[in-house]
């Protein structure tokens, strides 16, 4: 059973799992939307939102907490970019547009940072 079981694993390694979510994030974060399955986004929501929960809080702590994930660019992109514009705004700072099927089959959605 999977009772209580958080995540999805998109038949990966943990390690292969971390690279595809801090592949994602940074491209979202760098470019500001992203089209990627329905799966992957819908999980890829919850990681961004605590990174830049973390980044609205600013300081030397956070930078140090986002350099474990992203390149020095996107950490400061994050800080000092993304982070301000959602200073009042409680969570809530991506997107999910569903895009219809690709030809496989799988669910293809659009998402993006609110403004």
């Amino acid at each position: 059973m999977r009772h209580r079981k958080k995540g999805r694993k998109f038949h990966r390694k943990r390690d292969q799992r971390k690279a595809l979510m801090r592949n994602l994030a940074e491209s979202l974060i760098l470019h500001e939307k992203i089209e990627t399955t329905l799966e992957r986004a819908k999980e890829l929501r919850s990681f961004v939102e605590k990174k830049i929960t973390k980044a609205k809080r600013g300081g030397l702590s956070a930078m140090r907490y986002l350099r474990r994930f992203f390149s020095k660019e996107i950490a400061r992109k994050l800080i000092k970019e993304v982070a301000p514009r959602f200073k009042g705004k409680p969570g809530g700072y991506t997107k999910i547009i569903k895009l219809g099927k690709r030809k496989d089959g799988a669910e293809m959605a659009k998402i993006k940072l609110c403004q």
